[in-house]
């Protein structure tokens, strides 16, 4: 039996492959050699960016309502990761007690590796903010209720 020459730089870069395009393996072969990287299937690794300050989540009045049915429910069109400002370590888009204006950023949706502006349907104030940054959301969900 021979044994087929290792190369680490190969399979280092292959596994770079893996990270950036989120593939779970990838496979190249040569006439007389084959080189096969399976990421585990395991959770995936991902980047956790500390919050500065927890953002309120909403006032007790907020909470005793029904949020789903609540008329100044902004709900999320998407299924994606919901993100509260626009980079790490920048303020939010908004906070609660804030007067925002018909079709102001209230936060974002990253689906698919696209960020989408999730915008105020109305002017109001921003009651309370249901949605946590870094924390996927799914279709309908409640993200922020405006009064």
């Amino acid at each position: 039996m021979t044994r087929i020459p290792i190369d680490p730089d190969t399979i280092r870069a292959l596994a770079a492959v893996l990270v950036e395009t989120g593939l779970t393996e990838i496979e190249i072969a040569d006439k007389d050699s084959r080189i096969r990287v399976v990421r585990g299937g395991g959770p995936v690794a991902t980047t956790v960016v500390p919050v500065a300050a927890p953002v309120a989540i909403a006032a007790p009045a907020v909470v005793a309502q029904d949020a789903a049915s609540h008329p100044g429910a902004v709900n999320s069109p998407m299924v994606g990761v919901a993100y509260l400002s626009p980079e790490p370590g920048s303020p939010p888009f908004v906070a609660v007690g804030q007067q925002v204006t018909a079709g102001q950023t209230l936060l974002l949706i990253e689906a698919m590796k696209t960020f989408n502006q999730i915008k105020a349907p109305k002017a109001g104030t921003v009651a309370a903010i249901l949605a946590q940054s870094g924390a996927p959301v799914e279709y309908g969900e409640v993200l922020v209720i405006l009064e």
